[in-house]
């Protein structure tokens, strides 16, 4: 999530289409959440690991 996030976001900001750019960013937020998340061992959504 975080490749595909860093992906649309610099694809979003060298096209300029802004969609891709908002879309990048909070996959990027998201997936960084989730990774910090994961390593702390805290149980997200009732399941200890994403895959």
């Amino acid at each position: 999530m975080i490749i595909l996030g860093l992906i649309l976001l610099v694809v979003g900001f060298f096209t300029g289409i802004s969609i891709l750019t908002t879309i990048g960013v909070i996959l990027l937020v998201v997936g960084v959440i989730l990774a910090i998340l994961g390593a702390t061992g805290r149980a997200i959504g009732g399941r200890a690991h994403w895959y």
